[in-house]
């Protein structure tokens, strides 16, 4: 006999089982999603498939990196304050409410009118429940702080602005040392490598006369000798170029797994290293110099706050009163007995034992110190500016001369290799030149990554980085 109430309860035991298997089934979908989605946001992240050059570094920096998205919420951070302050300029409404109700109503003395001459008579006053409703709107009409907030509001966010710009810039400055450092390494590898190529030719020549008994074997064991040196100079190179690249990658925001390949080349670099070394300099083309003259003006119209403070402050006011009372709370909101008003407010400080004067004097003695910082910040320039130029100028001739070493390493090398191949030459000389090369290109890098820090300087000394994020 078939129970009813037993299929009943199947059908709602099955019913459940098959809901919580389809909730299963939803929530492992949805979480499918959602790590798609998080993964695929982390694969959308902005990279460089191919090589860049060192403009693409920066412009992914200004971009990417946390202290420049840092500077521009901090531009928007004052903005914000600048408006707070503002905001006083605009009427003011505010309401309220409130319920009160006497547990024990209070009591006044009042002379007993039937019989003057007799003592005062005790008489409960108010109502049991009270009960307000008050809407208010105030208006400042006049105020030396929204004047003064309203005049300075341009000038704060120009300094800001500018104190984001000179961040930016030392920003710029330090990637453009390490582009150029990350590059000039590799050059130095690829140096490293051409030497081992080189010393492992001759280790072959080495072997080869020794065998033939043309040598002895100290020709052989010297060979090996250089080319094990040179295998472990590219050990020690190699790892610093993967240090150098990861600061790059640091100072540009650049995600640490993804590969960075640079663009530029030595000759590339060569054609940029010449600067106008007779161009003067122009101190408000300096970051430093525009934000003193931003502070300066600052602190002129504080001391033009500080002359006005005896200014007395007004403002209109309306409010509007809502009042209910009544002995019996369920009457109480039965009946209203409203007031209203309108009005003005004027605040004049009289007497303040001499603190205006005193805020005044202190505020004309930090602008004079300011004016005093103008002179201090343009030696300070001229000095950095001086002393960039003089270092280009000497790396310059350092690189010009250790050029020309170069050339003539690489002239001495060829000729010795040919004559050593002769049997002309001993391997100790070949051995000699070989170093004298190397020697020589490594000094010319060293020389032109001095010659292009040199240039940044010069370049940031004189204010020809320009940086607008």
């Amino acid at each position: 006999m078939i129970n009813p109430e037993a299929i009943f309860l199947t059908g709602v035991v099955m019913g459940k089982k098959y809901v919580f298997r389809f909730l299963r089934y939803q929530i492992v979908i949805i979480s499918f999603l959602l790590v798609n989605q998080v993964l695929g946001a982390q694969d959308r992240s902005e990279s460089f498939a191919d090589s860049v050059s060192i403009n693409e570094c920066i412009s992914y920096a200004l971009k990417h990196q946390p202290l420049v998205n840092q500077l521009k919420i901090d531009e928007k951070i004052a903005d914000q304050d600048i408006k707070i302050s503002l905001a006083d300029w605009f009427p003011q409404i505010n309401s309220g409410a409130g319920y009160q109700n006497y547990l024990k109503q209070p009591v006044s003395v009042f002379p007993n009118f039937s019989d003057p001459a007799g003592p005062k008579i005790n008489v409960t006053t108010g109502v049991k429940n009270y009960s307000n409703l008050q809407f208010s709107a105030g208006q400042k009409l006049l105020s030396n702080d929204l004047i003064s907030a309203s005049r300075t509001a341009k000038f704060y966010r120009q300094q800001v602005k500018q104190t984001g710009q000179k961040e930016a810039i030392q920003l710029v400055a330090d990637i453009s040392k390490a582009f150029y450092d990350v590059l000039l390494s590799q050059q130095m590898l690829s140096i490293i490598n051409d030497e081992i190529d080189r010393l492992t030719v001759s280790l072959k020549d080495a072997l080869t006369f020794f065998k033939n008994g043309l040598k002895d074997k100290i020709d052989y064991s010297r060979a090996t000798m250089a080319l094990n040196s040179a295998r472990s100079q590219k050990v020690s190179m190699t790892n610093s170029i993967i240090a150098k690249l990861a600061y790059l990658k640091q100072l540009m925001g650049y995600p640490e797994e993804k590969p960075l390949f640079l663009k530029k080349t030595i000759d590339e670099m060569k054609e940029e290293i010449m600067i106008d070394t007779l161009k003067g300099i122009r101190y408000s083309d300096r970051i430093e110099y525009k934000l003193l003259e931003t502070d300066i003006r600052l602190q002129k119209l504080l001391v033009g706050y500080n002359r006005l403070s005896f200014l007395p402050s007004m403002s209109a006011y309306a409010n509007y009163n809502i009042i209910y009372q009544n002995d019996d709370f369920g009457q109480l909101y039965s009946k209203s007995f409203p007031n209203s008003s309108v009005g003005l407010s004027l605040s004049l400080p009289i007497i303040e034992g001499g603190k205006r004067m005193h805020e005044l004097e202190k505020s004309k003695l930090t602008f004079d110190r300011l004016a005093l910082d103008t002179l201090n910040l343009r030696n300070e320039i001229n000095t950095e500016y001086v002393q960039a130029l003089a270092s280009y100028r000497s790396n310059l001739a350092a690189y010009n001369l250790t050029s020309q070493t170069m050339d003539i390493a690489r002239d001495v090398y060829n000729t010795v290799l040919s004559q050593y191949r002769e049997g002309i030459k001993p391997y100790l000389e070949l051995i000699i030149s070989e170093t004298d090369l190397k020697t020589a290109q490594l000094n010319n890098l060293n020389s032109l990554i001095m010659l292009m820090f040199s240039k940044i300087d010069v370049d940031k000394a004189s204010g020809r980085i320009f940086v607008n994020y």
